[in-house]
């Protein structure tokens, strides 16, 4: 059976290539927020520019076939990887990757570079591994958030850098006939072929990394409060259930800051907003990292200490109960800030339901006493 002919490949790969950017920019109509995708569909279409321009070899001028039709295909890698860092929320370089294009012109005007084949190769070969390892390094710096399709971006990335990086030592070892055109070298076939699966590959995963970033985000939202960045009531009460079920010792505070409506009718929302958001600093400020710290409603607040016992859990709330109280704001002299606290405790056994059950007890005890203190819901508890 005959060969497919490398020329052939070349423009069914840049057909494949062009349709793939197109699936980005359409992606990214979807999405406008998701700058990246429209990085990524210009660079297809600018890399199948690329590809046409050298298929087209020996039927068009060689400074054009080979000086923009290589200044298109690095272009195309540089804003690749600017799309990465994109998507990582960086800055995406996109002038300083064209720029770098820029350089192979500035090569191609050498005569003894210009007229090696092999010098050219390795080039533009090197370019393009670097611009492909550099993207797969921008993925992995962001692996803190979890996507599933993060894993098979990053090895896309670095395997279809490895190809071109096996193709510089291969163009010197193995170069071509005297005589021999470049299109129906092997090497032509092979990165045609690769960059076909490449192509549709990274449509695939990029897209999705797009749709799993976008669906955490919901997921994300759906459980946090809006104004103060922590888990709300609803992934409050499902966390604590699962780190009971975990652990079974936990200590449930509840915390509820005084007179909390006054302050908004006296120095507006703007100021018991602000009110909020430091209660929130000193809190997390003083929990420990294993803690559970959510807002249940309004000015009430909610925190699970897995493994602690009546000493630690008593130590906690005092600490944030002083430290709020401290808190003053020299421009406002009569506000004044104190929170009210309110401990259960459970050995094994207990639900979140009837943690809260007893601490809002120990709560409203604490506020008929005086508010501004902190009160325990049994009387063993209390004596500690």
């Amino acid at each position: 059976m005959p060969a497919l002919d490398p020329a052939t490949l070349l423009m069914v790969s840049c057909a494949t290539t062009f349709l793939v950017g197109l699936q980005f920019l359409i992606t990214w109509r979807q999405m406008p927020s998701r700058r990246c995708l429209q990085l990524w569909g210009i660079a297809h279409l600018v890399g199948s520019c690329g590809s046409v321009l050298l298929a087209l070899r020996n039927v068009i001028p060689d400074w054009i076939s080979i000086g923009f039709g290589n200044v298109a295909m690095i272009t195309a890698y540089g804003v690749i990887w600017s799309g990465v860092r994109a998507f990582e929320r960086r800055d995406s370089h996109v002038i300083p990757a064209v720029l770098v294009s820029g350089i192979w012109g500035v090569l191609c005007l050498i005569p003894s570079f210009y007229g090696s084949i092999s010098l050219r190769v390795a080039v533009a070969s090197l370019v393009a591994g670097v611009y492909c390892t550099a993207g797969a390094w921008e993925f992995w710096r962001g692996r803190t958030e979890p996507l599933p399709s993060r894993r098979y971006a990053i090895g896309l990335l670095a395997i279809y850098a490895v190809c071109y990086f096996v193709r510089i030592p291969a163009t010197f070892m193995a170069p071509l006939a005297p005589g021999q055109q470049p299109l129906t070298s092997h090497w032509v076939a092979i990165l045609c072929l690769a960059a076909m699966l490449f192509s549709i590959a990274s449509a695939f995963t990029f897209i999705n990394m797009n749709k799993e970033r976008a669906e955490r985000e919901q997921r994300l939202a759906a459980r946090t409060d809006p104004l103060l960045g922590i888990a709300n009531r609803r992934a409050f009460l499902e966390t604590a259930e699962e780190m009971l079920l975990r652990r079974g010792e936990a200590a449930l505070l509840l915390l509820d800051l005084d007179r909390f409506k006054a302050v908004n009718d006296r120095f507006g929302h703007e100021v018991g907003d602000a009110v909020l958001l430091a209660f929130c600093a000193v809190a997390e400020g003083v929990l420990p990292p294993s803690a559970m710290f959510g807002r249940l409603g309004g000015e009430e607040f909610g925190c699970i200490l897995t493994g602690a016992d009546a000493v630690d859990a008593m130590r906690v709330a005092e600490r944030i109960r002083r430290t709020f109280a401290r808190i003053a704001m020299p421009e406002l002299p009569g506000l004044q800030l104190s929170v009210s606290i309110g401990i259960a405790r459970t050995s094994g056994g207990g639900s979140v339901d009837q943690l809260l059950r007893h601490a809002d007890t120990a709560l409203y005890a604490a506020k008929a006493r005086g508010r501004d203190r902190i009160e325990v819901a049994e009387p063993a508890l209390r004596a500690a």
